[in-house]
């Protein structure tokens, strides 16, 4: 296997020139490493040519440590001494590095692995980021990574207006089947930002690549990301944070794992028997925090058989669809505020429109659900060979 080269190593080996001379902001995660698993802040901070003056921590913190929608505060860097700015606070505000953060500064840099769906909010601090720099004239880098679960496969719809958030500040499906650094163009000629933007391309990374094609390290993007299945099954499965029921947050396979104590898994995984590239085993587990905390939950841990048929958006859907149809009586819609959004139903946020949440309700089928985002995800797979950086899938 050839290992995939990311932007963070070809940056320190064949374009420090892109960097030497400047001052540096970072806003990294835990992996921003490179294949020998040494992080950015450490390599940029040590190199003789850079001058790495501020880092910034998205959700989670810049060293990982924080749970979903928890506030991050700043600080310093314990290893650099740097100080950490968090752009992930109590509110809106806080998404964005502010005019004090960014002067002084020649150039942002983001080093964060994304895992390729649109409600992981990597993207959009980066997006946010992208602006603040534009309105700045700072100039801004990505160091790109791969796409873990492929750049091939497109799902799910279209945002309408109104349902935009943290988890969408632009229309885009919810596989979108891009890497950062095409996001980031995609931004930049959306959003028409006078930024000077560079992204750093990996070497050897093709579209039909999954992460264990790449030959690096998988190391977990998030608290709740631990493998590379976690990602696979994601952009479906992360609907199930619009609900009453436990996403398998409090387990070791979050997202692989979802359900509730009201569930019968054998009837549940009965009904998801048809799905393509899957097995639904039914599962008894335990949250150990999160919602159903410490009772016994019924449902299902998704297996996927095909990385390639598995269709993961129509995966979450069906899941949904099959618990309301089987216990409308206890299934529910989350009614707390998600993602600094108090207006709209978590559901609706996530989806991107109410259409799925009212779909279900209704009773509509699977097939009539799916061709509800079956027009703007083949628009969106159409305009989609526009903003590639990476070859196309072998025929």
């Amino acid at each position: 296997m050839t290992r995939v080269a990311t932007g963070l190593e070809r940056v320190l080996d064949e374009r420090a020139d892109l960097l030497a001379g400047k001052r540096i902001g970072l806003i990294a995660n835990p992996t921003a490493v490179d294949a020998r698993l040494r992080h950015a802040v450490d390599l940029l901070a040590a190199h003789p040519r850079i001058d790495l003056r501020i880092l910034f921590g998205p959700e989670h913190g810049l060293r990982g440590d924080a749970q979903d929608m928890i506030p991050v505060d700043a600080g310093r860097d314990r290893r650099t001494g740097l100080p950490v700015v968090s752009l992930y606070g109590t509110d809106e505000a806080s998404l964005a590095p502010r005019p004090e953060h960014l002067d002084g500064l020649d150039a942002v840099v983001f080093d964060v692995q994304d895992v390729g769906a649109r409600y992981y909010t990597y993207v959009w601090t980066m997006v946010l980021a992208m602006r603040a720099c534009a309105r700045a004239g700072v100039g801004f880098v990505v160091l790109d990574r791969p796409n873990p679960i492929g750049g091939v496969a497109v799902e799910g719809g279209a945002i309408e207006p109104g349902y935009h958030s943290f988890v969408g500040l632009r229309s885009l499906p919810n596989r979108h089947g891009l890497t950062a650094g095409e996001l980031a163009r995609w931004a930049a000629a959306e959003e028409g930002l006078d930024l000077a933007l560079e992204v750093v391309t990996m070497a050897g990374w093709r579209r039909e690549m999954f992460f264990e094609d790449t030959g690096l390290p998988w190391v977990m993007p998030s608290p709740n990301m631990p493998t590379r299945d976690t990602a696979l099954v994601y952009p479906g499965m992360c609907l199930v944070e619009g609900t009453n029921l436990n996403e398998g947050r409090g387990t070791t396979r979050p997202f692989e794992l979802a359900g509730a104590p009201f569930i019968d898994g054998d009837a549940l995984a009965a009904e998801l028997a048809d799905l393509p590239g899957l097995i639904a085993r039914p599962v008894v587990f335990t949250p150990t925090f999160h919602k159903w905390h410490g009772q016994a939950c019924g449902g299902v841990q998704l297996h996927p058989t095909s990385r390639t048929e598995f269709r993961s958006y129509l995966t979450g859907v069906a899941f949904l669809r099959a618990i309301h149809a089987l216990w409308p009586e206890h299934f529910g819609w989350r009614r707390d505020a998600y993602e600094f959004v108090t207006e709209v139903p978590a559901i609706d946020v996530l989806a991107g429109s109410a259409a799925l949440r009212e779909g279900i309700e209704a009773g509509a089928s699977l097939p009539d659900l799916a061709a509800t985002w079956a027009d703007a995800e083949a628009e969106f797979r159409r305009r989609h060979p526009e903003l590639h950086l990476y070859p196309a899938a072998r025929a």
